[in-house]
């Protein structure tokens, strides 16, 4: 998957703005994409990541 698209996938999942963790999850399963790539597609747009499951963010 394009970055571009991942990014626009990412930005319909936002919720004031933010990523749940939770969602994240539910991206990279959805569209079997690793879940670092979600993670580097976040940090590059500045997007933050909520709720971590491991207590990371």
């Amino acid at each position: 998957m394009e970055k571009s698209e991942l990014v626009k996938i990412i930005r319909t999942n936002l919720e004031d703005g933010k990523l749940s963790c939770a969602r994240a999850h539910a991206i990279a399963r959805e569209h079997n994409v690793k879940l670092r790539q979600i993670g580097q597609a976040c940090d590059e747009e500045k997007i933050k990541i909520i709720g971590c499951q491991l207590g990371c963010f």
